[in-house]
């Protein structure tokens, strides 16, 4: 199993696709590296000797962010626009949809599973109040 800027690639699959495994990378750049190494799309990724791994490694480093230093620049933006309090600051700090979905409906995956406000754990506790 190769293993590209710490990801492990699948072996079975085509070197097209094994590729977008790594964080960051996504069809277009994989097709860019892969006509700048010379690298056949078709090829598996077993297949790959160590100088067509040295230089897709090369090029990612080079060229692009990603993984770790791209996820670390994820978190930085999201907290500068917590911190200047702008709108879609405040909707991740409140863990709300943050571009404009509806929330009155739907957005169960940002607020979680519902909550029923004022139901009643058991009878005896509603026979109380209504009497």
């Amino acid at each position: 199993m190769p293993r590209i800027i710490g990801v492990d690639i699948p072996n079975e699959k085509r070197i097209e696709i094994a590729l977008t495994y790594i964080f960051g990378i996504g069809p277009k750049i994989v097709k860019d590296i892969l006509t700048e190494t010379g690298i056949s799309p078709d090829k598996k990724a077993k297949d790959l000797d160590d100088s067509d791994i040295t230089s897709i490694t090369r090029i990612l480093q080079d060229s692009y962010q990603v993984e770790g230093d791209l996820r670390r620049l994820q978190i930085s933006n999201i907290k500068r626009l917590m911190s200047i309090g702008s709108y879609r600051g405040l909707r991740h700090k409140r863990n709300l949809p943050a571009r404009g979905q509806r929330t009155k409906t739907n957005a169960r995956t940002r607020k979680g599973p519902k909550r029923t406000i004022g139901a009643f754990k058991d009878k005896a506790a509603r026979k109380a109040i209504s009497t």
